[in-house]
């Protein structure tokens, strides 16, 4: 069982580029104008640096024309959305997509796919975006479901894109909590709207996805998280990946483009929520949705190839031998740092070591909380609240102040449209409202799951669950 799915996966996203592929070494149009085309995925949120937010903002094409207004070639880009990597390997396979964004397991099927051939091998030269515990993967299930841990679903059927991250890290988390991925569970190879689908119908018990289905689900409440990705506590990634023919032959245009996907990354650090609606536009997202992983003290959108995020990723090689017959992956020769180093040089300010070895979230909740009167200056407690009509979020020192925010804005007739906190077991950012609250004297705090809030509880017997509304109802101003 173990590799007939992954094989069958493959063997479909494959077939997709198998018939009419002309696999024309040069990319060039019949005028000389120089092509590029771009595989992205606009719902996979943690790729936008490198997909919509990129796309949104023309960065790359403004990067391309500064080249041609200096005298050298035009240049024709080419944006490919798709749902998973799956297809976006299969094209670069094809020598039909030049670079592409994906997580880090479909990482390592492109790199092992596309290695046999010397057109179409790739290389890793950036990160999009990465979570230092993995919450970026996680699994639902349905609002009703009776299932408060993973264990809950052995013999049961889940939904998952295989060889995605979000089955990546099921694989993962089953085989940790003693579950045999091939026969302790049915996994059914699903697209991830076809499996949110599934869900909603009781086809599956479970949901194994990538950002941002999961949290999308829940915030759409048809759905309700089992397992934070976190709890692996295995870094989880997306990246950039290119065709090393085609860098070679046009090494501007991965050069503009990775100078491009700087920009981005300063945009969305530095605008954060004009960041998550731009995406939202582009991907049809919600924005609260977008926001939650695209906000402060969500995704850490860092470019830098992290010494740790290698490590992981060695680490998940022996995936590939879990899903299906796939060449070894040398992953020394697969990631090359040079390019983005080169990036950094010429847009110029903070150095590209610099920026390695800091590894803190570029992006966190700051400034002073207007309820409690005090600096937001922990990252580990730091929320803030959207409120309806406003252009910048409110930030909260803690939860139990994020609380009384939110209880201050409905007294002033005001319409809060999410509100976001970190687990305080975990630090995932997740949505106040869907969080498991635990009184615990006159400090509440919130969980991503009724297993994290169990283990608080069990810890401390004096604490006790609360409702997310009752908690705000019971809270002094």
């Amino acid at each position: 069982m173990k590799s007939r799915i992954a094989i069958t996966a493959i063997a479909a996203a494959l077939s997709l580029v198998a018939a009419g592929c002309s696999l024309d070494p040069s990319n060039d149009v019949a005028d000389g104008t120089v092509k590029v085309v771009i595989g992205y995925q606009s719902k996979t949120i943690n790729t936008v640096t490198a997909g919509t937010l990129l796309k949104a903002q023309g960065y790359f094409e403004q990067r391309l024309q500064k080249i041609t207004d200096n005298g050298g070639a035009k240049y024709q880009v080419e944006w490919q959305d798709y749902d998973t990597g799956a297809p976006i390997t299969a094209q670069m396979v094809a020598e039909k997509i030049d670079i592409g964004s994906m997580g880090d397991y479909p990482l390592l099927i492109n790199g092992s796919r596309t290695q046999a051939n010397e057109r179409s091998k790739t290389e890793l030269l950036s990160i999009t975006g990465y979570n230092p515990k993995g919450a970026l993967n996680m699994v639902v299930v349905a609002p009703d479901s009776t299932a408060t841990k993973l264990t809950d679903l052995t013999g049961q059927k889940i939904s998952a894109s295989v060889g995605s991250a979000g089955h990546g890290t099921l694989v993962q988390a089953l085989s940790r909590a003693g579950i045999d991925p091939g026969s302790g569970v049915e996994v059914l190879n699903q697209q991830p709207q076809v499996g949110a689908s599934a869900l909603e119908s009781d086809q599956v018990s479970a949901l194994s996805q990538f950002v941002a289905w999961p949290g999308l689900l829940v915030f759409q409440d048809k759905a309700k998280l089992l397992y934070d990705g976190a709890e692996l506590g295995v870094p989880t990634f997306h990246g950039v990946v290119a065709r090393q023919a085609y860098s070679k032959e046009h090494p501007e245009v991965v050069d503009a483009f990775l100078q491009a996907q700087l920009d981005a990354t300063d945009f969305i650090t530095e605008k954060p929520l004009e960041a998550a609606q731009i995406v939202a536009d582009g991907s049809g997202l919600p924005a609260e949705v977008v926001y939650l992983y695209n906000g402060p003290g969500g995704t850490s959108f860092d470019t830098t190839l992290k010494p740790k995020l290698i490590d992981a990723f060695k680490g998940d090689v022996q995936y590939l031998k879990s899903i299906g017959d796939f060449a070894d992956l040398d992953i020394d020769q697969f990631v090359n740092d040079e390019p983005i180093r080169k990036a950094f040089a010429e847009v110029g300010g903070e150095s590209y070591d610099a920026a390695l070895a800091n590894e803190n979230n570029p992006s966190v909740v700051s400034g002073t909380d207007p309820v409690c009167n005090v600096a937001v200056d922990n990252p580990a407690l730091g929320g803030d609240v959207w409120v309806e009509g406003t252009t910048s979020t409110q930030p909260s020192a803690n939860p139990t102040c994020l609380l009384r925010a939110v209880k201050a804005a409905r007294a002033q007739g005001k319409t809060v449209r999410a509100a976001y906190v970190p687990d305080a077991e975990l630090g995932t950012r997740w949505f106040a409202d869907k969080a498991v609250w635990v009184r615990d004297g006159e400090t509440y705090l919130p969980f991503t799951t009724s297993a994290a809030a169990g283990r608080y509880l069990t810890q401390h017997p004096g604490a006790s669950e609360v409702a997310y509304e009752q908690a705000i109802s019971e809270i002094r101003q």
